[in-house]
C-alpha cells in the first residue's frame, strides 16, 4: 500500500494518533488535510481552495509545484539520490557556486566565497555562531530581542521572542539588545533617522558594558521576520557593519526568511549595499521542496579553517536532491525574473493596497515591508498605539486576532498572524490579480478588528 492508496480521513486520524506537532498542545491540534497545491493556491481533501498568503512559513517563494523544480528533483533522484558529504558531487558543487554568485551579486569587492550546507535554518544559525566563535576565539554573541533564529538549543537561545522561555537556561554567552523599530521605539525616537542613531548608540553602550573584545558575533535578521517584519532604517546595517569592523566582530545576517526574493533582492542586505561575514539561508533557496539550509562564508572566516579542521558536520549536508532543487530554483528565478517581479509587485501592488486598507480601517496602525514581505500592525487606538492584543497573548486575550484569522480562512485566504500583526507574504511570483484577491478579503475581515477600536 502506498501513500496514494490512503484516504484523506486516514490522514487526519493517523496524524492525530501519531504525529507530534511543533509549538502546540497536542490535544488542541486540528490540522487541515491538504491534498494538493499549485502556484499560489492549495486545496483540502474536500476541495476547499485557499490562497496561500503566507507561502506556508514564508518559504514557498517560487510557489507550489513548479514543474521545472519538480523535474529537477525527479531527474536527480533517477541519477543519484544521496551521497555522503565528504564526496564531491555535481549538484552540491553547482548549488554552492550559484549561491555564492547570487550572494556576490556582481560585486567585484565581495568577500563571500564558500557554502556550508545544512538541513535547515536553525542548523545554519548554530554553525554560523560556531564558526564565529572559533574564528575570533571569543564567546559572546549579541542579537536583537525582536528576533527568531530557530528552535535548536543555540538558535532558540538567540531567539528573542517568548518561545525561548521554556528552554532557558540555554546556550551561554548570548546577550540581547534592542534593534530599531520606529513604530514602537525603545528609544522614544520621532523619526527613522533618529531611531537609527539611537539604536546604534544603544549597541555601542551594550558593547561597552559587555566588553567588545569578548564579542565573537552580532547576529541579526536583516529584516526581522516573524517578530514584526521590521525593515531597518537606512544607515542601520552600515552602522552595525562599521562596529563589527572596528571591534573585530563577525557580522552574521540571518536571511533564512528574508533571502531569495522575499525582500525583492537575492539577499535583503543587498538593498542597503552592506555585506556581512556570514549569511544564514534556507527556506526560499529551494522553496522547501526538499529540506536545505546553509551558511555563506566570507574568505576571512573560511581562512580560519584552511589548516585546522572545522568541528562540525551533518550526514545530509549538501544532500544531492536538495542541492539539485536549489540549482533549478536559482535558474528559475533568473529565467522568469522572479526577483524583479517580487520587488515590483511589492511597490506597485502590495504597498498601495495595504496603505488603502490602512486608510479604510482604524485598526491598522502601521504598514511596513519590502518585496513580498509585509505586515499590518493592528491596534485598538491609533493615537495611543495600544496593540490589538497584548504581547504574547493566548486564549481569550488573543480573541480579536483569532477571529480575524478564522474569518480570512473562511473566505479562502490563508495569511499568517503573530501577536497583533497580520503578515502578508505570498509567493514571490504571485500575480497582481492574486494579491488583489487576497487584499479584498482582508478588507472585509478587518471590520472585525475595527470593532475592537476605542479611538
Amino acid at each position: 500500500m502506498s501513500v496514494l492508496d490512503t484516504h484523506p480521513a486516514d490522514a487526519f486520524a493517523n496524524d492525530r494518533a501519531h504525529v507530534f506537532h511543533s509549538w502546540s498542545a497536542q490535544s488542541a491540534i486540528k490540522p487541515v488535510v491538504i491534498s494538493r497545491a499549485e502556484g499560489s493556491y492549495m486545496w483540502t481533501e474536500d476541495g476547499t481552495k485557499y490562497l496561500d498568503f503566507s507561502s506556508q512559513l514564508m518559504n514557498v517563494n517560487i510557489g507550489h509545484q513548479h514543474p521545472k523544480l519538480i523535474a529537477a528533483i525527479q531527474e536527480q533522484a533517477g541519477r543519484l539520490c544521496t551521497i555522503a558529504p565528504f564526496h564531491a558531487n555535481d549538484a552540491r558543487s553547482e548549488a554552492a557556486r550559484l549561491i555564492v554568485e547570487v550572494a556576490r551579486n556582481g560585486n567585484p569587492d565581495s568577500n563571500l566565497e564558500m557554502v556550508f550546507f545544512t538541513n535547515g535554518g536553525a542548523e545554519a544559525t548554530e554553525n554560523a555562531v560556531r564558526m564565529a566563535r572559533l574564528h575570533t576565539g571569543r564567546n559572546k554573541v549579541l542579537n536583537h530581542y525582536r528576533s527568531y533564529h530557530g528552535a535548536t538549543n543555540g538558535a532558540i537561545t538567540l531567539t528573542g521572542d517568548p518561545r525561548r522561555w521554556p528552554s532557558e537556561p540555554g546556550m551561554p554567552g548570548v546577550v540581547k539588545f534592542w534593534g530599531p523599530y520606529p513604530y514602537r521605539s525603545a528609544f522614544h525616537s520621532t523619526s527613522e533617522a533618529e531611531e537609527c542613531q539611537r539604536a546604534l548608540q544603544h549597541l555601542d553602550d551594550t558593547l561597552m558594558v559587555e566588553g567588545a573584545h569578548t564579542v565573537a558575533a552580532i547576529i541579526i535578521e536583516t529584516v526581522v521576520g516573524t517578530n514584526g517584519i521590521l525593515v531597518p532604517p537606512d544607515g542601520y546595517l552600515a552602522g552595525v557593519r562599521e562596529r563589527c569592523d572596528r571591534h573585530g566582530i563577525v557580522m552574521i545576517c540571518d536571511e533564512v526568511m528574508a533571502g531569495f526574493g522575499r525582500c525583492g533582492e537575492w539577499f535583503a542586505w543587498q538593498h542597503w549595499g552592506v555585506e556581512p561575514d556570514l549569511v544564514c539561508f534556507a527556506k526560499g533557496v529551494n522553496s522547501g521542496y526538499v529540506p536545505l539550509g546553509g551558511v555563506v562564508i566570507s574568505t576571512k572566516v573560511a581562512d580560519s579553517f584552511r589548516d585546522r579542521a572545522y568541528p562540525g558536520g551533518l550526514t545530509y549536508s549538501g544532500h544531492p536532491l536538495a542541492c539539485a532543487s536549489a540549482v533549478a530554483s536559482i535558474n528559475i528565478f533568473r529565467e522568469e525574473g522572479v526577483i524583479e517581479h517580487a520587488r515590483a509587485i511589492g511597490e506597485e501592488v502590495i504597498r498601495p493596497g495595504l496603505e488603502k486598507l490602512m486608510a479604510n480601517h482604524p485598526s491598522v496602525g502601521d504598514v511596513r515591508g519590502l518585496g513580498v514581505f509585509w505586515a499590518l500592525e493592528l491596534v485598538k487606538n491609533r493615537e495611543t498605539r495600544e496593540p490589538m492584543v497584548p504581547y504574547n497573548a493566548a486564549g481569550p486575550d488573543a480573541a480579536p486576532m483569532t477571529e480575524l484569522l478564522a474569518a480570512c480562512k473562511a473566505r479562502g485566504v490563508w495569511p499568517f498572524t503573530h501577536f497583533n500583526r497580520l503578515h502578508i507574504c505570498p509567493p514571490c511570483n504571485v500575480s497582481a490579480a492574486e494579491v488583489e484577491e487576497g487584499l479584498a478579503v482582508l478588507d472585509e475581515c478587518l471590520a472585525l478588528t475595527d470593532a475592537h477600536c476605542t479611538g
